[in-house]
């Protein structure tokens, strides 16, 4: 069994000697391991860093096993990083989403291609939180629990949408949620694509889809907590807010 394939490296861990486990996320063959000879190299090590684009061939005798890899660097996305303590804690932080929530060996090549593009937005200020956040909404969307903004679910209304229901995901008025209102997450414009997407905007959305991140997708795929390095992007956001 063999494939060749691009990939984002999500991680590695030391394997022998002189190999690592190499985890990749990749278009046609979603996230997968196998094992690079040589990942400890000082010609190969460098270039392992999360984040980076690898030319990617996987090769093993049977399609269960863990397999072998060779890997070419295509591009480092670790310069745009290392500048911004912004940059470097969303460059953790989607490498360990990724891992963390994605099946082994499952495409998503819709996700792949939006991952691939929100890491080569690294380093713009200005535009990376809010592509990062519509981003956490397509990896809720693309893994089973997206989030239903078109209309109210109490009234069917379309117009003045505020509130998210923890329970269903789905959008709810002032008004269809009355009395209830302190118990629903808030709908920030930002999340309906609308106002200005200011930094306090985007953490208040954020807020919301880390509700659905740790009380819906990670009981369901790991029964575990969502990984430190989302938290640690949220304290880096929150300290440009409040200096």
């Amino acid at each position: 069994m063999d494939w060749r394939d691009t990939g984002i490296l999500l991680g590695t861990r030391k394997h022998g000697e002189t190999s690592v486990i190499l985890e990749a996320f990749t278009p046609a063959h979603g996230r997968h391991l196998g094992v690079l000879r040589g990942g400890t190299s000082r010609k190969l090590a460098p270039h392992l860093q999360p984040g980076a684009q690898l030319d990617l061939a996987w090769r093993a005798r049977l399609e269960d096993h863990i397999g072998s890899f060779t890997a070419e660097p295509q591009r480092s996305r670790a310069a745009a990083a290392l500048g911004d303590r912004l940059a470097l804690a969303g460059l953790n932080a989607v490498t360990a989403l990724l891992a963390f929530s994605l099946p082994e060996r499952e495409p998503h090549p819709a996700l792949y291609d939006r991952s691939e593009k929100l890491l080569d937005l690294l380093g713009h200020r200005d535009l990376w939180p809010l592509a990062y956040l519509q981003w956490e909404l397509a990896l809720l969307e693309e893994l089973g629990f997206g989030l239903d903004l078109t209309s109210c679910a109490v009234t069917g209304a379309t117009e003045g949408l505020a509130y998210v229901s923890p329970k269903s995901g789905r959008a709810v008025t002032a008004k269809g949620a009355g009395d209830w209102a302190d118990r629903l997450l808030p709908l920030p414009p930002v999340l309906l694509g609308e106002g200005e997407a200011t930094d306090s905007e985007i953490l208040e959305a954020l807020a919301t889809t880390g509700y659905f991140m740790e009380n819906r997708l990670a009981p369901e795929l790991r029964d575990r907590p969502l990984p430190a390095a989302r938290a640690a992007l949220i304290a880096r956001l929150t300290a440009r807010v409040v200096p």
